[in-house]
C-alpha cells in the first residue's frame, strides 16, 4: 500500500446552523484536498489539539492520551486506509514495549489523536486519488476569512462541492460525482441529526 504525508488544513463550516464541519487534509503542496465531513464534538476536539490548548476537563481524546502516556502506549502513525461507501477508516499504529500493534478507528478520531500524540498522519494513496478535491488555497483561505458568521462560511464549501459534483456530471466523471454527492449527503444527513438532538 503507497502511503502519502497528509497536514491538516483547517476545519470550515459545511453549512449554517447544522454543526457539520468539513476536516481538510492535503498532502503538502498539493491542490487536492480530502474533505472529511465531522460532527461538532470532533470538530472541537481537534480544533483544540491543533491550537494545543487545554481545557478544564479533559475530552475524551484528552483522556485517552493520559491513558495511553500512564501505560506507555504510543501512536507511532495514523493512516486513513479505506474508504467505502461514503465512510473514511483509519488506523492507528500502536507501540508498546517494542511490540506494534494496530487498531481500527474513524478517521475524525485518529486525527485527533495524531494531533495529541504529535504523529504522523497518512492516507492510503487509493483513497486520496479517489476522494480528493481540487480546492485552491486561496478559497481555503476566503472561507477562513470571510465574514465571521457561520452561514457564509459554510456556503463557500458548500457551494464548491456542489458546483464540483454538477462539473463532474458534465464531463461524465461518475466516480468523482458519487463521491461528492456522499459528502453532500453526508452533510444533509449530519444537519438532520443535530437538528433532531436539540
Amino acid at each position: 500500500m503507497n502511503k502519502i504525508v497528509l497536514e491538516e488544513i483547517g476545519l470550515t463550516y459545511t453549512s449554517s446552523q447544522s454543526g457539520a464541519y468539513a476536516l481538510l487534509l492535503s498532502e503538502k503542496g498539493s491542490k487536492l484536498k480530502m474533505p472529511i465531513i465531522i460532527g461538532s464534538a470532533e470538530a472541537q476536539s481537534i480544533a483544540l489539539a491543533a491550537e494545543n490548548h487545554k481545557g478544564k476537563r479533559p475530552l475524551t481524546h484528552d483522556l485517552f492520551k493520559a491513558f495511553a502516556d500512564v501505560y506507555l502506549i504510543n501512536i507511532r502513525e495514523v493512516c486513513i486506509d479505506r474508504y467505502l461507501d461514503g465512510v473514511f477508516y483509519a488506523e492507528l499504529v500502536c507501540e508498546k514495549d517494542g511490540l506494534t500493534t494496530v487498531i481500527d478507528a474513524r478517521a475524525s478520531d485518529a486525527i485527533a489523536l495524531a494531533l495529541r500524540f504529535r504523529c504522523p498522519i497518512y492516507a492510503n494513496e487509493d483513497v486520496m486519488t479517489e476522494t480528493g478535491i481540487v480546492i485552491e488555497d486561496s478559497e481555503i483561505e476566503e472561507a477562513k476569512d470571510g465574514d465571521e458568521n457561520k452561514s457564509n462560511k459554510g456556503e463557500v464549501t458548500l457551494k464548491q462541492l456542489q458546483e464540483q459534483l454538477d462539473e463532474a456530471v458534465e464531463n461524465e466523471d461518475f466516480e468523482k460525482a458519487v463521491i461528492l454527492r456522499d459528502a453532500i449527503f453526508e452533510i444533509k444527513r449530519v444537519e438532520t441529526d443535530e437538528n433532531t438532538s436539540k
